[in-house]
């Protein structure tokens, strides 16, 4: 215990500014990295200039409020986009696809072939083997209708 009582000052900072990193990694929300490059910049900044611990915390507050600020601004001028919006919406991701009738959709509902796997489907009744158009879906049911 009384080694981590002699630990200087600028190994504390070092040491926040990982877990503020990690803390990031864990529960995103581009927020914590900001304070976490003030936590390690106030770090490096200690190690090289002694200086105190009241000016140090008075650089990491500063450096804190101007990273976040500046972290919004060039987040909100570059929002991040992602490269494929419907990765995990596969409802989404079919709509627009040519599927064929497997089972009858008779009364509204039947089975429909897409890809290599079977969906449920509702649409207008088609018999085997015609060849529809995803336009939606309903949870995990396709909705159907004719090419044209």
């Amino acid at each position: 215990m009384d080694d981590l009582m002699n630990l200087e000052v600028h190994y504390t900072w070092l040491a926040i500014g990982l877990v503020l990193a990690i803390a990031e990694m864990a529960i995103p929300g581009v927020f914590l990295i900001w304070m976490a490059g003030a936590a390690l910049i106030t770090g490096l900044v200690a190690w090289i200039v002694p200086i105190g611990l009241p000016l140090q915390i008075v650089i990491f507050a500063l450096l804190s409020i101007i990273a976040v600020f500046t972290g919004k601004r060039v987040l909100r001028d570059h929002p991040v986009v992602a490269a494929d919006p419907k990765m995990n919406q596969r409802g989404e991701r079919v709509v627009g696809e040519t599927v064929v009738v497997t089972q009858a959709i008779e009364g509204g509902s039947g089975r429909v072939r897409l890809g290599d796997s079977e969906w449920l489907a509702k649409g207008a009744d088609a018999i085997v083997g015609t060849r529809l158009k995803v336009v939606g879906h309903d949870g995990v049911v396709l909705v159907v209708e004719p090419i044209g």
